[in-house]
């Protein structure tokens, strides 16, 4: 029975195990690491982190701006990107992820280019500048 502080939960359509995260991440450590290292010679991020409140705020604001600018959100596409040399210091050269809304015209059946995947909306802003948590976590489940 529901109560008043309590939700029906739906799980996403995309979740995967515990056992295949770790899985991912250790090949991903196996087959790259010590292959990206950053111009100072740090080996480099394998994972960002974001608190559940900026990521809370980020979904409610891509939704708000890209309806105020006539789109329908319907997505969130992450890129991995890599800071310059003159960035602020900690971050120079190292990988970074950010996420962008994706979506399209809010009067359109069809995504922005009229293919079968969503595209960008690059007047909504990125957000970036996850952590690597604290403590930083260099590989899942370890």
């Amino acid at each position: 029975m529901e109560t008043e502080n309590s939700k029906s939960l739906t799980q996403p359509t995309q979740l995967i195990s515990y056992s295949k995260a770790k899985e991912l991440s250790a090949n991903f450590v196996a087959q790259k690491s010590g292959k990206h290292v950053t111009s100072a010679g740090q080996e480099d991020t394998n994972a960002v982190w974001f608190s559940l409140e900026e990521l809370e705020k980020f979904v409610e604001y891509i939704k708000t701006e890209g309806n105020n600018q006539g789109f329908t959100v319907d997505g969130v596409r992450i890129y991995l990107g890599v800071y310059s040399n003159n960035e602020t210091v900690g971050r120079a050269g190292y990988t970074t992820m950010f996420m962008t809304a994706t979506g399209r015209q809010a009067n359109s059946a069809t995504p922005l280019s009229g293919g079968a995947t969503s595209q960008d909306l690059t007047t909504v802003n990125p957000l970036n500048y996850g952590s690597m948590g604290n403590p930083p976590k260099m590989q899942y489940g370890i």
